[in-house]
């Protein structure tokens, strides 16, 4: 059955429902991409047994579009929608705040459709200076949405920037799916041209091609997430919320499916020298976030790995979020000193980055 085929109450209540399921599914199950890894395994640093500078003066602050950073790290646009995820959204708000990282807030159409479920997405009062970034899914400018929706989205976040969602292949194997894709690039560079922050694009697991980045860098988009395979993948998340049997057996097909995150990385990079890139899907250690940097990211994100500290109750939890972040934070600083960077623009030009 269509989206469009529901009352708006109906709709809402799927729409929660699902973001829950999201969840759930993300904690308990088996979705990590099956035959494909990210790319970095395939990389390695050449040690510097002297690398003439002291960790204590390793300096990895950044700006992500103008905006300040202690560190050139993203929490990945995750989730929202729901009571839980309102309070996921909010410990992973502080955790960004407490150690300078951006953070990317889950698709908001909940929120533009129900004001109910706008609080799940407010999180500036915990991230007052951090780059908090929008995000509504492309596809929904087929079915009604422009740019009055994206204005409100980046209002109701106070967001610093905006990112439009790319997950044709989610959209395919969700239950309530919008497979419409036509013409989207002609309306993402009206948004780009008529929104007041800087808008970029990401996908959800299974890359961005140099080619789509160039076409999308030329209607005005400022940045791209490559979201790139190797992570987890939205195929066998759906499996476990599919009502076809057709789409669940199916899925197993896509396991495999999409363009290693390193790969994307690298070739956009080398196709567009001054994009604006971010490097997520499939990252677990800061070393990744190096590895990440040294190919041509500006920022790497982190998005699975942190959802049970965020997701869980009590002190604990948040303890283990911020011990998360923090350790990151440290295995990246300990990388760039095991080769001799000292700020990140070394850690770009460096040639230790060798392929196995």
């Amino acid at each position: 059955m269509a989206e469009g085929q529901f009352s708006n109450q109906e709709q809402y209540q799927l729409t929660s429902k699902r973001k829950g399921e999201h969840i759930r599914i993300c904690l308990q199950e088996q979705v990590q991409g099956v035959g494909v890894e990210t790319g970095f395994e395939r990389y390695a640093f050449r040690h510097n047994a002297l690398p003439n500078i002291a960790f204590n003066d390793i300096d990895t602050s950044c700006a992500f579009h103008s905006v300040p950073m202690q560190v050139p790290l993203l929490i990945s646009s995750m989730t929202g929608g729901t009571q839980e995820a309102a309070l996921i959204n909010r410990r992973l708000a502080e955790a960004a705040e407490a150690r300078g990282w951006a953070m990317g807030l889950g698709s908001m159409r909940a929120a533009i459709e129900n004001e109910e479920l706008a609080a799940t997405f407010k999180v500036r009062a915990e991230a007052p200076t951090i780059p908090i970034i929008a995000n509504i899914g492309a596809v929904q400018f087929n079915y009604g949405y422009g740019v009055d929706q994206c204005r409100r989205a980046v209002d109701l976040a106070e967001a610093s920037a905006l990112v439009l969602h790319l997950n044709s292949l989610q959209e395919v194997f969700q239950p309530e799916g919008d497979t419409d894709f036509r013409d989207l690039l002609k309306r993402i560079g009206e948004v780009c041209r008529k929104v007041d922050v800087p808008v970029g694009v990401k996908e959800v697991g299974w890359g961005i091609d140099a080619d789509t980045a160039a076409a999308l860098v030329d209607v005005g988009v400022a940045f791209i997430d490559v979201a790139g395979a190797g992570g987890t993948s939205w195929s066998q998340v759906e499996k476990f919320r599919s009502r076809n049997s057709l789409r669940e057996a199916a899925a197993a097909a896509f396991a495999d499916w999409g363009i290693p995150t390193a790969d994307c990385v690298l070739e956009v990079r080398s196709k567009l020298p001054h994009a604006s890139i971010i490097a997520s899907g499939g990252l677990r250690t800061g070393v990744d976030a190096a590895k990440a940097i040294a190919l041509g990211a500006d920022l790497a994100g982190f998005g699975r790995t942190l959802l049970a500290g965020a997701a869980g109750t009590g002190a604990a939890n948040a303890s283990e979020l911020h011990a998360q972040l923090e350790q990151i934070e440290f295995e990246l600083r300990t990388a760039m000193f095991g080769i001799g960077a000292g700020t990140l623009a070394e850690l770009r030009a460096s040639d230790r980055l060798l392929a196995r």
